[in-house]
């Protein structure tokens, strides 16, 4: 703890990236450590709320302050696209850039680090946050099979080998 260390955790949909991350949360705060949760469209949402009612750069400190922030989701959900603001790019920008080497940022996605751009607007801010993120990062791509699907496979074929009841 105290290193400033950041954490990338990729694969696909179901392989227990944010469980591990909630753990990792977890950890933290029985370490009395700060620590803040969001999955990125909530945390996008509410800057960009901020630069609506001018609490932005009061909201952006607020989402910097942590020892630990954990963005879950990097690729899902709807990232809202806004006239004469700035792309979700800059506005995730900004705040990796304020907390890069002073507190630790642990990301999940679902979808490649390469097709970030895309998702938030802006291939090069996205590369730059990348960038940030990768220089002091634990770097973890899972691979595997879906839990949920798992769980859905075992409860059907419970359900198939159930004897009718009788009457």
């Amino acid at each position: 703890m105290g290193r400033c260390d950041d954490l990338v955790i990729t694969g696909k949909s179901g392989t227990g990236k944010s469980h591990l991350l909630m753990a990792i949360g977890r950890r933290a705060c029985e370490h009395q450590l700060y620590v803040r949760y969001a999955r990125c469209v909530d945390l996008l949402d509410d800057l960009h709320a901020g630069l609506a009612d001018g609490t932005y750069e009061r909201r952006l400190k607020a989402w910097a302050r942590p020892a630990l922030l954990i963005i879950d989701d990097v690729g899902l959900g709807q990232v809202k696209k806004r006239d004469n603001e700035p792309t979700a790019a800059h506005t995730l920008f900004n705040l990796i850039d304020l907390r890069h080497g002073k507190a630790s940022t642990a990301v999940t996605s679902n979808i490649a680090l390469s097709d970030w751009g895309r998702y938030l607007g802006d291939a090069t801010v996205a590369m730059a946050i990348l960038d940030r993120l990768a220089m002091l990062a634990i770097r973890i791509d899972i691979d595997g099979p879906s839990y949920r699907q798992h769980v859905a496979e075992k409860r059907a074929s419970a359900k198939a080998n159930k004897k009718p009841a009788k009457e």
